[in-house]
């Protein structure tokens, strides 16, 4: 068993979907959460500029004893984690290999779509990581750029006339193209689950990648014998890089529970 904490970063709360699973899942695990908030969103950054950020996000996490990382991020899981892998000593986990599994396990017809930021869609690895697992999937790929800035500013709900205008901008095209599974590959997209869900119809298997990057944690963790007692009640702590009120107001949605702990304010660029 291991006690240490678990931690997890994105660029801003939509890693929170992954924490809320994990704490669903591994509810004995302590976990610590940071948010980029002042520089969210990444998916529109040059590949320099998001592993210069996601260095700062890790160096910030590895002030405390963590036993591993998750990457809640799909722009950073896309670009960086093999290098982050290799600069760093503990376990490194992003969100690409264990969505594209599910994804893979669940299409029928071969026909998967994708929908990410810019820079997670121009990378590529959704795309090499399912041809890894079946060479005969065939991915049609889309990027969704103005998603996670609306919901970082809390339009995800049904009936919002805003983000049901975009959704249906972003994925009209994709409903003609014969899909029957969709990965949500970003970890800001679960939130938007109703409104994809209802552009897409009822045939297309949503892929949340915030819950299965959370199963490849508890995987993780129990192979290698570093679960958390499970006779002891987690906790978690939160970080941000920009106005905590902002981050407190979403962060219950994005959690689907109440915050039981107040958000500490850190400047990133120190890091």
């Amino acid at each position: 068993m291991d006690n240490r904490p678990i931690g997890v970063f994105d660029s801003g709360l939509g890693g929170l979907t992954a924490v809320r699973e994990l704490r669903r899942m591994m509810p004995s695990e302590d976990i610590i959460y940071f948010g980029d908030t002042s520089r969210v969103p990444y998916g529109s950054r040059s590949r320099e500029t998001i592993l210069k950020y996601a260095r700062q996000d890790t160096r910030f996490l590895r002030g405390f004893d963590l036993k591993a990382i998750l990457i809640a991020c799909g722009t950073v899981s896309t670009t960086s984690l093999d290098t982050l892998k290799a600069e760093n000593d503990i376990p490194m986990l992003g969100v690409v290999e264990p969505t594209c599994r599910r994804a893979v396990a669940m299409t029928k017809n071969k026909r998967v779509g994708l929908i990410a930021t810019a820079a997670s869609v121009r990378s590529g690895a959704y795309e090499r990581t399912i041809r890894a697992f079946d060479p005969t999937i065939e991915v049609i790929s889309r990027a969704c750029p103005l998603f996670v800035p609306l919901v970082e500013n809390g339009r995800f709900r049904p009936g919002d006339v805003v983000i049901e205008t975009v959704a249906r901008e972003y994925l009209g095209s994709l409903r003609g193209t014969g899909i029957d599974t969709l990965i949500l590959g970003c970890t800001h997209y679960p939130l938007l689950m109703e409104v994809i869900g209802g552009v897409m119809g009822p045939d297309v298997t949503l892929i949340n990648a915030g819950e299965e990057s959370a199963w490849e944690m508890k995987r993780a963790l129990r192979a290698s014998d570093a679960l958390a007692d499970p006779g002891r009640a987690g906790e978690a702590a939160f970080y941000a890089s920009d106005r905590v009120e902002d981050f407190e107001k979403l962060a219950g949605m994005f959690l689907q529970e109440d915050l039981r702990r107040s958000v500490n304010q850190i400047d990133i660029e120190t890091y």
